[in-house]
């Protein structure tokens, strides 16, 4: 069998030695003909291989450059040089797939994060995207954890569909017609769907969310975790074109166990990675330590990755209205000396991202939820609270990159949820199917939003979003 081998990771964490194995990965660096360093992805740390000299013939030392992947076998001795604790002395090399030391991109030298983005097909194979990768990885398997031992029910939703949950528009739209300008027309001159593929105008899905309400209103908890897609032409570290989201939707929930759930939510996924990948974490709380270096004082976190983190899962989450956020904020000093972009000056403004970074990380200096928004700036679906103004949102804002988390409770008195679309324009008649959940044994109901990559961002200590998703998609930009 080929495929007979060690993970280099679990031969590190072992303190056994004196036994033969294989191991198989990819050459980090090769000194003095001797000495190996190989790395196979399943930890940053490299085995190092030592080559007796003479073994190898001129042709196969040469083959061994950065890059190549070999498979080694030998025995696991404890290690006489500084920095491993065992290595292994090779009695057989083979190379089972070349590299050109010319042309490898990846020498073994400092890289930017932008150079590695235009080389997102190899950059999985340096340390920091490693680190990063196998701490998403963490945090997926955290999230269905979390759910399933809660008895939710894991719910595919659909990727295309016919439905605006958000009613911001910016979609991509699905057709098979031509894009020659041929596709043919209405009497209005805009395109005519009936003879396209699915007979109709059709997305790709922007949340899931609706779709899973229908659910909940049969299994009573059900989560759905998938990719979703925003034809935002925002080019900033926050935002993508294509990204996967958490939402869970829960029957019999008002908006305090919609925050409950949340939070612990949070706290769970955390302490996960935490539990599981603190040696990943440490090295990018090493990585995130020297970049801050490079900022001025006053920009400087007050805390490090793995303290932020552990701060996080051992504190209650602040709780406020919007309304107490805006008094906040229209009092504070950075506010009166105009230092925001965007000056509060009156209730009723959407929040932007210095404002919800204000809170969390120069007020409170802790995770904030906010609560009861204004429903002019809400979605159509959020319960009206009895003053007339609000409605039962919540927004989860964390240090460093602001909102993480969206929610609220869900309208479920089929009159004003109607009456709601009706004022902003949402043809009730195209989402019919969804007010059935509203005729038909309506509930009490709650539901959130999580972008995976903001927490993936957020743990990891990255400054880019682009950085945590392996092929990131924004405008302009969807290779490979």
């Amino acid at each position: 069998m080929f495929n007979k081998r060690t993970r280099i990771k679990e031969l590190l964490k072992s303190n056994s030695v004196d036994f033969e194995t294989t191991v198989m990965g990819w050459v980090r660096t090769f000194r003095n003909n001797q000495f190996i360093a190989v790395n196979d992805g399943s930890t940053n740390n490299n085995l190092q291989i030592v080559v007796a000299l003479g073994m190898l013939d001129d042709s196969t030392l040469k083959r061994i450059t950065t890059g190549a992947c070999i498979k080694a076998t030998g025995k696991i001795i404890a290690s006489l040089g500084k920095g491993q604790k065992v290595e292994l002395t090779a009695d057989s090399i083979e190379i089972l797939g070349d590299s050109d030391a010319e042309k490898f991109p990846l020498q073994p030298k400092k890289h930017s994060l932008e150079f590695l983005r235009e080389i997102a097909h190899l950059r999985f194979r340096t340390n920091t995207f490693g680190a990063i990768f196998r701490v998403r990885h963490s945090l997926a398997f955290a999230i269905h954890d979390f759910f399933n031992k809660k008895g939710f029910v894991y719910l595919h939703t659909p990727i295309i569909t016919a439905s605006d949950a958000e009613g911001a528009g910016e979609m991509f739209k699905v057709t098979t017609f031509p894009l020659d300008g041929t596709a043919p027309k209405s009497d209005d001159g805009s395109i005519n769907f009936k003879d396209d593929f699915f007979g109709r105008s059709t997305n790709l899905t922007v949340s899931g969310q609706l779709e899973g309400e229908l659910a909940a209103m049969a299994f009573s908890d059900i989560y759905t975790f998938g990719p979703t897609f925003r034809a935002e032409n925002s080019n900033t570290t926050r935002h993508l074109a294509e990204f996967w989201m958490i939402e869970p939707e829960m029957a019999f929930s008002d908006l305090e166990d919609n925050m409950n759930l949340a939070e612990e939510f949070i706290k769970h996924i955390i302490k996960y990675a935490l539990d599981n990948n603190r040696e990943d974490l440490e090295f990018l709380s090493q990585r995130l330590e020297e970049e801050e270096k490079q900022k001025p004082q006053i920009e400087r976190s007050e805390m490090g990755l793995l303290e932020k983190l552990d701060f996080v899962i051992n504190n209650d989450f602040e709780r406020i209205t919007y309304t107490e956020a805006i008094e906040i904020l229209k009092e504070c000093s950075h506010n009166k000396k105009k230092k925001f972009q965007y000056i509060i000056d009156k209730w009723g403004i959407d929040l932007q991202s210095e404002h919800e970074r204000y809170l969390v990380e120069k007020h409170f200096k802790k995770p904030v939820i906010l609560t009861n928004y204004p429903k002019e700036i809400k979605a159509f679906y959020m319960r009206q609270n009895d003053d007339g103004k609000t409605v039962a949102a919540m927004d989860i804002l964390a240090p460093g990159i602001g909102e993480i988390v969206g929610g609220s409770q869900r309208e479920e008195r089929l009159e004003k949820l109607t009456q709601r679309m009706n004022e902003m324009h949402i043809p009730t008649e195209e989402l019919d199917w969804y007010l059935d959940t509203r005729r038909f044994g309506a509930c009490p109901h709650a539901g959130f939003g999580l972008g995976f990559e903001r927490i993936v961002q957020f743990v990891t200590g990255m400054g880019n979003i682009r950085d945590v998703i392996p092929f990131p998609r924004y405008p302009k930009s969807a290779s490979f």
